[in-house]
């Protein structure tokens, strides 16, 4: 899921044009020139299970793109491209699956990059595709066959079933296809093969990147996938639980009241690395108790707030994640350090005054329309006895399909494949705990951390919201970072970052891989990535 689609929508404002974008800057591999530049229909095969509808070619003259749908945003100066479109059916489904690939007309770089999704959206809404032909890159995406980011209409049948065939796409099988149509147009456009294959994507785009690597090893020489999605049947109904707790101890906390949890818990741990500096390093090393708080006041829109047990209550719950009635943990809760209203919105009368929770869309969808089969089911009157039953059949009915958590990567390691992946370790959507369980997963199922790090590693970001490191949190550039791994063998020992902290102060800093964590030297500019060293973590 795109940070700005989720950002603005727990807002419930409009959305803005910024949206994530790989920005790689590394230079054209060697090869042999491409064949004079024509953007003709090509000739496509249809990967095995479909069928081929239509392709068309047309010459696009670049300039300004404007991206679709609610996500928008727009890209300039992007170079003239062919952009080919191939329609694809899985005879007997009935559906109708999208691969766009864009072609630069001059400047291509010899490589071909595919572009994930965003929530619900399947694949790229244009500005990826334009900046990466911007980069020189070849580019392809999918639509799967469903709808917009927030459109979930195409998710059960007339007579309301799930449409397994549409789930399929979007889980899985369309963008494997993307890859094989995607490399196929290539070939045929510039008359010789890509010289690398690279998918990118964060979130839902990121899910699919760890996909492609579990089902698809031989699609891509490198993935970059960032804010994995991974056990999505999982942590989406988790994260209902900010919600689920409000509603069932009928406490909403202000968004002052939990901005001010959330601002004490990293003034009391922000020196755990070392250093202040407005960055949490290591949210699991936080052990801040939000009973602290109880009986501080808050202004709030020139109110002043008294906080009570109950919001304290509340926030412990929240950060502590999802437990069964018997305290069986579920999933991991919201970090400390991350913004709690992402996924504890609330709704306020005209007076200011809370009347009530407002659920994130994305996991109101899954769980109304995935598991109840109802898209108007009122999430607001789940007890936490129901909610541990939907958290259950959502493992049972769609691990399977869409878990994305099979640590078995060896015929990815065997195909030469990196996969490259940061995660912020503020992220209010998709906690990195995820991740982590799922690469010390990997790493227990193929030797050790030595042994998966030849192929696969993992750079979790201090303070950085969900796929932040592309938008107000600061930036990196992984896919430059991948390509040196794929193309020349240097695997990165660290991912040199820029972070921004909660006062907009920007810091260099060098992201260390797991499970190493940066640690202050005690001397130097903390601003300076030169002031940090990677170390071993302290044990919790």
């Amino acid at each position: 899921m795109n940070k700005r689609l989720l950002t603005v929508l727990a807002a419930g404002v409009p959305l803005a044009a910024a949206v994530y974008l790989p920005t790689p800057s590394a230079a054209a591999p060697a090869g042999g020139s491409a064949a004079p530049f024509a953007c003709t229909t090509p000739s496509v095969q249809a990967p095995a299970g479909t069928a081929v509808e239509s392709v068309t070619a047309v010459r696009q003259a670049g300039g300004t793109v404007r991206g679709t749908g609610i996500l928008g945003g727009s890209v300039d100066g992007v170079p003239a491209y062919c952009e080919v479109t191939v329609t694809l059916t899985h005879p007997g489904d009935n559906d109708h699956a999208t691969v766009r690939t864009w072609l630069p007309a001059d400047g291509w770089n010899g490589r071909l990059q595919a572009l994930g999704g965003s929530a619900f959206l399947a694949g790229d809404n244009g500005p990826g595709l334009a900046t990466a032909v911007k980069n020189g890159y070849a580019a392809t995406t999918t639509d799967a066959g469903v709808k917009d980011a927030l459109d979930t209409s195409w998710a059960l049948t007339s007579d309301g079933r799930v449409d397994t065939a549409l789930l399929a796409n979007f889980a899985s099988r369309s963008q494997h296809e993307a890859a094989v149509v995607g490399k196929e147009v290539v070939g045929a456009v510039y008359g010789r093969s890509a010289s690398y294959s690279y998918f990118t994507g964060c979130s839902t785009g990121g899910r699919q990147g760890y996909m492609e690597a579990q089902q698809h090893p031989g699609d891509y020489d490198g993935i970059l996938a960032d804010a994995p999605a991974v056990n999505w049947d999982e942590f989406e109904v988790a994260t209902l639980w900010p919600q689920v707790v409000m509603n069932n101890e009928k406490t909403y906390p202000t968004d002052c009241e939990f901005k001010a949890f959330t601002d004490a818990a990293v003034a009391a741990c922000d020196a755990l690395d070392g250093v202040r500096d407005g960055l949490l390093n290591d949210p699991q090393q936080c052990d801040f108790d939000p009973r602290r708080l109880i009986g501080t006041t808050v202004e709030c829109r020139g109110r002043q707030l008294t906080v009570t047990a109950a919001d304290a209550a509340v926030v412990r719950k929240i950060w502590d994640g999802p437990r069964t009635a018997s305290g069986r943990k579920l999933w991991a809760g919201v970090p400390v350090g991350a913004d709690l209203t992402g996924l504890a919105g609330t709704t306020t009368d005209d007076n200011g005054d809370v009347t009530g929770g407002r659920p994130f869309q994305v996991p109101q969808a899954w769980v109304a329309t995935w598991l109840e089969k109802d898209p108007s089911f009122d999430v607001s009157t789940l007890t936490y006895s129901r909610f541990t039953r939907l958290f259950q059949q959502s493992e049972a009915e769609y691990d399977t399909i869409i878990g994305t958590d099979d640590p078995d990567l060896s015929a990815f390691r065997r195909s030469g494949g990196k996969l490259l992946s940061w995660h912020g370790e503020a992220d209010q959507y998709i906690p990195a705990q995820g991740t982590v369980t799922y690469r010390r997963q990997v790493e227990q199922e193929m030797g050790g951390s030595r042994r998966v790090n030849d192929f696969y590693r993992l750079f979790l970001a201090p303070g950085t919201s969900h796929c932040g490191l592309n938008g107000q949190d600061g930036s990196a550039d992984g896919l430059s970072a991948l390509t040196a791994w794929v193309e020349h063998g240097k695997a990165p020992g660290t991912l040199p970052a820029t972070l921004v902290n909660d006062r907009g102060q920007t810091y260099a800093r060098d992201l260390c891989a797991y499970p190493e964590v940066s640690r202050y030297t005690g001397h130097g500019d903390p601003s300076e990535a030169s002031s940090f060293r990677c170390a071993a973590p302290a044990r919790h």
